[in-house]
């Protein structure tokens, strides 16, 4: 009787320790299968995140920049506040991308986004606030003003191709279409159909050969 009693409880604690073995298998399973790149959303959910030109770094990218773009002053001789050494990676370049990304949060592979945030250092767009600005926090001066200026000094070609190197940096790769293969031989034109040959007219005497 006490069984009786008992058995819809315990139902319900296997049933709920099968749904968390579930939920663990599922997780290991996309683990697995993802690489490990998953990503927590807002509401608890996660998602993975192939890794592409979207994923790319501010300092990889402004390391690329450079190597195309020699000319751009790094601006790189900042002081980091908890190491109290000069970081080289924290370039201009860089700075600009957090600033672009990180901060105003716009689209990096569209072009008319990067000359919005071109807008923003010469001045014609929405104002630039130190405290918010790409190092406060972690250099201890503030290199907003410098890098203002040296956005500044940059002619319109210049600023043009900085648009257009980091346009095709964060523009994931299409794979190049297979073109249908030609036929290099040249066809031979088709042959005339050979005509079907009827059965022929009778001469005198066949008749006979039937009563053969």
């Amino acid at each position: 009787m006490n069984w009786k009693i008992l058995q819809p409880e315990n139902s319900r604690s296997y049933l709920q320790r099968s749904l968390k073995l579930l939920v663990i298998f599922l997780l290991s399973a996309s683990l697995v299968v993802g690489g490990g790149n998953l990503k927590f959303t807002q509401h608890g959910s996660f998602r993975v995140q192939s890794v592409n030109a979207q994923t790319l770094r501010p300092e990889q990218a402004a390391t690329m920049v450079y190597e195309k773009l020699s000319y751009l002053p790094k601006e790189n001789q900042y002081i980091r506040q908890d190491t109290g050494e000069i970081d080289p990676n924290h370039t201009l370049i860089s700075r600009f991308i957090r600033y672009h990304r990180d901060l105003k949060r716009r689209t990096p592979n569209v072009a008319l986004d990067w000359k919005i945030t071109l807008a923003d250092y010469l001045g014609v767009n929405e104002s630039m606030k130190e405290d918010r600005y790409p190092g406060n926090s972690t250099l201890r001066s503030n290199p907003m003003e410098t890098d203002v200026k040296a956005i500044r000094e940059l002619n319109r070609r210049q600023r043009q191709e900085l648009v257009d190197l980091l346009v095709s940096l964060y523009t994931p790769k299409q794979p190049k279409p297979k073109l249908p293969t030609t036929q290099t031989e040249s066809n031979p034109e088709p042959s005339q159909p050979t005509p079907t040959i009827g059965p022929g007219l009778s001469e005198p005497g066949d008749a006979d050969l039937l009563k053969l």
